[in-house]
């Protein structure tokens, strides 16, 4: 699986605001300048974020953007899925939507098990436990894997 840079910048703005939550509106500038993201990138991200009604921006002087909702209530899956689609495609189709022959057949169940796998995580984390560094125990746990640190 890999993780665009758009959806990387997407989840790091998105935590950039949920760690800012009582501070009011964030400029887009703030944003970028916090997370070391290129501003028009950022821009074209929110208004996506905007659009898919994770975020809520705000005109004038006193304007910027903040999470539309509780950070609690807003999975990483929600931010990837509204910025880059799927979670998990193949060749950009989304696994239930493949088929295959002969000794590939068993290919499929293999990505619906790894979307599953994917999905377990991404949508059993919110940006609050991200931005609090209290991932959920399962997920904390697999990072204490023997060879989870390590290339292959």
């Amino acid at each position: 699986m890999r993780i665009s840079a758009r959806a990387d910048y997407a989840v790091r703005a998105a935590l950039q605001l949920a760690a800012s939550r009582d501070d009011g509106p964030l400029k887009a500038e703030a944003i970028a300048a916090a997370q070391d993201i290129p501003h028009k990138f950022l821009e074209s991200i929110l208004n996506d974020m905007r659009r898919g009604g994770l975020v809520l921006s705000q005109r004038g002087g006193n304007g910027g953007y903040r999470l539309a909702k509780p950070a609690e209530s807003i999975s990483i899956a929600d931010v990837i899925r509204t910025v880059d689609g799927p979670l998990v495609s193949v060749r950009g189709v989304r696994p239930p939507e493949l088929s295959y022959t002969g000794p590939a057949e068993s290919l499929l169940p293999l990505w619906i098990a790894l979307r599953s796998n994917v999905r377990e995580i991404l949508e059993g984390v919110s940006l609050a436990d991200v931005a609090s560094a209290q991932l959920p125990s399962a997920v904390s746990e697999l990072t204490h894997a023997p060879n989870a640190w390590v290339n292959p």
